[in-house]
């Protein structure tokens, strides 16, 4: 059996120090106490309304993420290195956009493949040849990590386009801090009640240099039946800016106005939750009600700043993904600092074959692919699953890369009654504006609902916990 790497137990039995708080507290509480504070969480959740969409499920599109209250903690020392990391990776994929979209000197070095980039579905034409404001691509970045082992933390995929899950951090948060007040002022936890205000100030940071100075910043949403529409109008609230609509938004003279009831008034920042395709029925999908006319226009002229920047979601790829070592060495002529997952690309014969014999062992996504789906969990599939992905596969392999089953880390849990360890990952939350990066401490932990499970994502079930940067524990 694989051996895991427990966050809170060391192999002998003893708890790591970081924990020692939360293990005495676990063991002192009983399981049905510990039932009633997921309860009280529960009706927390459902009195603010805060519901993902769980897919293919037909007798529950909507639902609750399942919250477990025993918090996830990392030590200060830890979040440092994997901060700089995180830092590191999204300074790299923003030059690395700017540069596909502008003199592709990466392509022409031969590091990354061109036809990567040009066959992929998230480039856009439409951007190429002209610096997008302050040359911020992904000015809010989601990195998926994982952890195995005492010291090193691996990314499993970026996230560029639009990532969704900072509500769910906040408001896991604000429910701890009400729950159990004693075990939260038992430690000094980092906050992270400063986000709005940290990504309101990369946005305005990223206004266009015609814009007043103090830009209007609005929020585009696809409308209330979005799986993430909760977060939007969370969003727009915690940051105090306006929640809009394609309808609520024109253009005149490539200028981008919100209708109000005192008249047109300009808008400088969208921060978008609106996907390229729908953005602008001029240039894009032309039956796209969601959108703006005319907003491309006014993006080309320098006189609004889309964030993320339309054709973000090539950084999203996975088999962008397995050049990210030579992205960083590329352009910051630095060593990376966080680990990729060792991973085949399908599309180079050697590759495919090692793949296609070993199918059973292995995870393998599409490149485009993003919540969990198109995938296939080989020791997790039956034979008629293996035999089935590997014509997909044969079929179209340049689709896919290969990775081998990661060894996730485990936290305490307690979905079950008592307590049990629980498959874990981490999106923290990288902000990167005109001056600089930031990231709060802490982010969104997804857990697996099911001991021994592999499926953390909400989009697939998974439920989530409170993330907890705390200071060092004093050493003997």
């Amino acid at each position: 059996m694989t051996a895991f790497f427990n966050e809170m137990m060391r192999p002998g039995g003893t708890v790591r120090p970081a924990y020692a708080r939360i293990a005495d507290w676990l063991e002192r509480t009983p399981p049905e106490v510990l039932a009633s504070r997921r309860a009280q969480a529960e009706l927390m959740f459902r009195r603010i309304g805060i519901t993902f969409a769980v897919y293919g499920d037909k007798e529950a599109s909507e639902r609750l993420i399942p919250f477990d209250i025993a918090p996830r903690v990392l030590t200060r020392s830890e979040w440092t290195r994997l901060e700089a990391g995180l830092i590191q990776r999204v300074k790299a994929l923003n030059l690395f956009l700017n540069d596909v979209y502008g003199a592709g000197a990466i392509m022409r070095a031969g590091i990354v493949p061109s036809d990567i980039i040009y066959r992929n579905p998230a480039y856009r034409p439409e951007m190429a040849g002209w610096s997008v404001p302050h040359d911020v691509y992904a000015h809010i970045a989601g990195i998926d990590v994982v952890r195995i082992d005492e010291n090193d933390f691996y990314v499993l995929e970026d996230n560029a386009r639009t990532p969704s899950g900072v509500s769910y951090m906040l408001e896991n948060r604000e429910v701890m801090m009400r729950l159990l007040p004693d075990l939260f002022s038992a430690h000094s936890v980092a906050p992270i009640e400063t986000y709005p205000n940290e990504l309101l100030a990369s946005l305005r940071s990223v206004a266009p240099r015609s814009a007043s100075r103090d830009p209007t910043i609005a929020l585009l949403t696809p409308g209330q039946y979005n799986s993430a529409y909760y977060e939007h109008s969370f969003l727009a609230d915690k940051l105090g800016i306006e929640l809009v609509e394609g309808r609520d938004l024109l253009v005149r003279d490539d200028i981008v106005y919100m209708r109000t009831t005192q008249g047109p008034r300009r808008v400088d920042v969208i921060y978008r939750r609106l996907d390229d395709d729908f953005l602008d029925p001029l240039v894009f999908r032309p039956d796209s009600a969601l959108g703006v006319p005319g907003l491309m226009s006014a993006y080309r002229a320098g006189n609004v700043t889309l964030a993320n920047a339309v054709g973000a979601g090539v950084a999203d790829d996975k088999a962008v993904y397995t050049y990210m070592p030579e992205i960083i060495k590329f352009y910051l002529g630095e060593a990376p600092l966080l680990k990729n997952v060792p991973t085949w690309r399908c599309r180079e014969p050697d590759a495919l074959k090692y793949v296609m014999e070993h199918l059973a062992e292995l995870v393998v996504k599409e490149v485009n692919g993003s919540g969990g789906y198109g995938m296939l969990v080989g020791p997790h599939s039956t034979r008629d699953q293996i035999e089935a992905f590997s014509k997909k596969l044969a079929h179209d392999p340049a689709n896919y890369i290969a990775q081998p089953t990661l060894a996730l880390s485990v936290c305490p849990a307690s979905f079950s009654g008592g307590v049990s360890p629980r498959h874990v990952d981490l999106r923290p939350f990288v902000l990167s504006g005109a001056d600089g990066a930031r990231v709060v401490p802490g982010g969104l932990t997804r857990v697996a609902l099911n001991e021994g499970s592999l499926v953390v994502n909400s989009s697939q079930g998974g439920g989530t916990k409170d993330t907890w940067v705390i200071d060092d524990p004093a050493t003997a």
